[in-house]
Parts: C-alpha cells; structure tokens; sequence
C-alpha cells in the first residue's frame, strides 16, 4: 500500500474544493444528521428498572442478565454486590446449566463441552482432531514423495507398482490403520530393500508422528463416549470439512454478501438524496475498505476493513480527489453477530483516529483506491455522541418480540466456566448438584479482568442494538420517506415490559 501524500499547507499541496484547509474536518452534514437521529431503530432495547425487576419470575438468562447489571452498576458506584443478589445469580446460573443439559431441548455445544471436561478419551479425540487437516496434508505429502501416480508409472507392472497404488488410494480415502499395513507389506517385499532411497521414504512415512496421530484419531472415533460427543457436535452443525460443512459455509457467506449489498443499496440511495437537497459537494459509495499499513498503529484485533463507507468530496490535493468519512456501515446477519463485533469495531475506530491531519491516505476498495483525509480520520471517536454520528450496524433479520438481555458469548463464558462444567458434569452422572459450587463464578465475574465483557455485557449489548438499523428502514430513509411503515413505532411501545423478556 502507498504512502499517504502530506498536505500541510494547502495551497502548496494544491488543495481546492470545498475545503480549503487541509488540517480541519468538514462540518457534519445536517441532513444526514437528521436522518440518523430519526431512522427507526427496531432493534433497540427497552429500559428496564432493574432495582425493581421481578428476577426470580424471569428465564434464568434474563435473571442473569438482570442481577449481573445491577452487579456492576454496585461494583461502578464503589460497592460491593451483596450477598442477596450473589444467591440470586448462583440460583439463575444452576437453572441455566439444568436447562442447558437436557437430553432433547438443551444445548448440544455444551453437553459436548461437558462430555469433553468428564472424558479423557473425548479430550484426547478433540485435541487430535483440532490438527488433524493438517496432519492429513503432512502424511499425503510424504505418501506422494514415495507413491505418487507418476512415480507408480516409472515403475514395471507386478506386485510392488499395485501395492504403491493402493498405498495413494489409502491415503486418499484416509484409511489410515490401511495405509500403516501397506507401508509395512511394502517394506517387506525384496525388492525395496534393494532401493535404499526409496526405503528410508517408506520409513520416514511409517515412523510419521502425524500418521500415527490419525491412527490414533481413527481409533478413538470407535469410542461410545466419543461418537455421543461427535453426535452433539453434528446437532449443532455439521463436522468441519465436509460437503455439509461447506454447503453450510457457501450459504452463510451468500447471506453476508445478501446484507452487506442491502447496505450499499441503502448508503447508495442515501447519498443521491444529500446531493440532490443540498446541492453540496458530491458523494460517494465505497465498499470492502481496507486500512492502510500507512497509518501507524496497533492493529491487534481490531477491524481493518469496512463493509460499506459514504463518502463526501473534500476537495483535491494534487490533482488528487479527495475524501472524507461520513458514515461507516457494518452488515451482519444478526444482533449476536453484531454484539461479538463491537470490540473489534471500537478498535478499528481507534487505529483509524491514528491518522495523521496532514496526511492523505490511500484505501483499496472494490471500486477502486480513494484518499482520505487524515483531519477527518483523526476526528472519529469511539464515546457514545461519535458513534452515533458516524457508525451503523445494518441487518435484515426481524426484531424479536421480546429481545434476549444476555448476549450470547456471554451466555457461553458463564456455562464454559469451570464451576459449570463442575457442576454439569454432576448433573451428567445423574446426582444432586450443589448450586453453592458455583459461587466461584460469581467472584470470578466481579473481580476478574477476563470477566469484564461479561461484567459490562448489558450495557455494549444496548450500545450494539442503539447502532443497529433494520436494512428496509435505511433504504426507507435513504429515499425521504417520513414514515418508513411499521418500524416507524416507537420499539418500546412495542415490547412494552409487560411481561420479562426472556
């Protein structure tokens, strides 16, 4: 990626447009900023009282996330949770876990957890299988320097040609306990002691650690404890790297693809409609925007590309058009999608407030290089007033009657802890569970700094679903509609509390 072009002075840089200092944002566009205070926001949570929540009336997902926020909101002002509401998580979190080991209604991913953590058979199957694509590559790379079809044919007809043809087929059907024997049947033949090359391959092969461990892999999936836990597996989905699997794959990413060209039909809509009432500098769709290395700062774990950007002219610096930010849109298929996503998103804010002011910068796009400005770049933040100026998460998916208050990684953090499995795995051999047994969780999510996204789930979950807008509302608003339909009703209304969300 190419440097970005310095402007410091901007009649030198040849700057012009509609900016004429290089170092200064543009104002924010007034209409657009209308349109982002009134889109429906579908999506948004309720407020709750949580001080008076009926808790031990709700799910035990809801009770959780309930008596989880009032925790921190203790925690925040100074104090110490109490003892009430510890019971009243400890209780919420046995329900859950209950729930979760049912037979037919529960959680298929953690039963398997659960049989992994009171397995060592099941431990040893899924640490082997975590590797074995890449052993499978290792064993048919050494399979293939001794058998491969063109070296078979180097080779005379008899005996040893069609015993190195089976040796190819073994491998390429992954009969690994097969292939083993066919190494040592071949070892044995005279005439592969007398190709001493061609024998150390055949040991190199028979002495692989990586064949050994899909031997090992192919034998442990005889196990019963392991073919339950690769039956739970294939409830919640189907096993990595078959036809299944990437049919699965395929689908999931038309899916994404169908949300983020929403997105950009929206943006697209949007941006006609600002030049058009304001007859101001032109605008601009941009999508898949990648960060350039240019701009100095960490990019550990945080977003380097963009789905879709609406972009307005800010002049050109050497005869270069130029750019600035004016909403960054995000396209996910879910809310949960979207709530893992936020971290990552604040990040990827930050590392582009890395910029620098006099700096033009170059993005790589599916349009095409366009060049940013650095003073817009650097003026993005991450508070609340900044993310709703200038970030969006488009979905299309219906918004839930009553929207779960416990986010899903969270949900699985809690079940993943080791009191839980503790716990399940009592539950599993079919004895009384003590709940008390999972008072370490409650301390851990207090007092632990990997437990902080849990801690402070509820609040970055209504911060994600404040971002979010519904795919047809975006477009809705992109066209002037004043009411966009049924998303137009206020959500709260349409929740209304009545009863607890579950």
């Amino acid at each position: 990626m190419g440097q970005g072009k310095r402007a410091h002075d901007p009649q030198a840089a040849g700057l012009s447009g509609p900016e004429q200092a290089g170092s200064r944002a543009l104002p924010p566009d007034p209409l657009l900023g209308k349109m982002l205070r009134t889109v429906p926001r579908r999506y948004r949570l309720p407020p709750i009282d949580f001080a008076s929540f009926p808790v031990r009336d709700a799910s035990p997902s809801t009770a959780l996330a309930i008596t989880i926020e009032r925790a921190r909101e203790a925690l925040a002002r100074g104090h110490v949770p109490d003892a009430a509401l510890k019971h009243v998580f400890v209780e919420a979190l046995a329900r859950l876990i209950h729930d979760a080991m049912r037979p037919k209604s529960g959680d298929p991913v953690f039963q398997a957890m659960v049989l992994r953590h009171r397995m060592s058979q099941v431990r040893q199957y899924a640490s082997l299988a975590a590797h074995a694509e890449q052993d499978r590559r290792l064993v048919r790379a050494a399979v293939n320097a001794v058998a491969h079809p063109a070296r078979q044919r180097r080779i005379l007809p008899g005996p040893q040609r069609e015993a190195l043809a089976r040796l190819h087929a073994f491998a390429a059907s992954e009969s690994w306990p097969a292939l083993y024997a066919a190494v040592q049947r071949l070892l044995a033949m005279p005439e592969i002691a007398a190709e001493a090359p061609f024998e150390r391959g055949l040991m190199r092969l028979l002495d692989h650690p990586a064949l050994e461990r899909l031997r090992h892999l192919q034998a442990l999936a005889q196990d019963a404890a392991v073919r339950q836990y690769l039956s739970l597996c294939e409830r919640y989905g189907p096993r990595s790297g078959t036809a299944m699997a990437a049919a699965q794959g395929a689908a999931s990413q038309r899916r994404g693809a169908a949300v983020e060209a929403l997105a950009m039909q929206g943006l697209e809509v949007l941006a006609r409609r600002l030049e058009a009432q304001e007859a101001a500098a032109p605008y601009r769709v941009v999508t898949s925007m990648r960060v350039p290395a240019s701009i100095a700062a960490s990019r550990e774990r945080a977003k380097g590309e963009w789905d879709a950007v609406l972009l307005r002219h800010a002049g050109t610096v050497d005869r270069t058009t130029v750019w600035d930010v004016c909403l960054l849109v995000e396209a996910k298929a879910s809310v949960d999608a979207a709530s893992t996503d936020l971290p990552r998103l604040l990040r990827g804010l930050r590392l582009l407030a890395h910029a620098e002011d006099n700096v033009v910068y170059p993005f790589a796009t599916r349009q095409g290089t366009v060049h940013l400005r650095g003073a817009c770049l650097r003026a993005l933040t991450t508070d609340e007033a900044g993310l709703a100026r200038t970030v969006l998460y488009c979905c299309d998916a219906p918004a839930e009657a009553s929207p779960r208050l416990l986010g899903a990684a969270s949900r699985m953090q809690l079940l993943s802890a080791q009191a839980s499995l503790e716990f399940a795995a009592i539950l599993a051999e079919k004895q009384d569970a003590d709940p008390q047994s999972l008072v370490p969780v409650w301390y851990r999510l207090s007092e632990s700094p990997g437990w902080r996204g849990v801690l402070h789930q509820y609040p970055m979950l209504r911060r994600v679903r404040e971002l979010m807008v519904h795919a047809d509302d975006l477009l809705a608003a992109g066209n002037g509609a004043d009411d966009p339909g049924s998303a137009g009703q206020d959500i709260n209304a349409a929740h209304g509390l009545a009863r607890p969300p579950s």
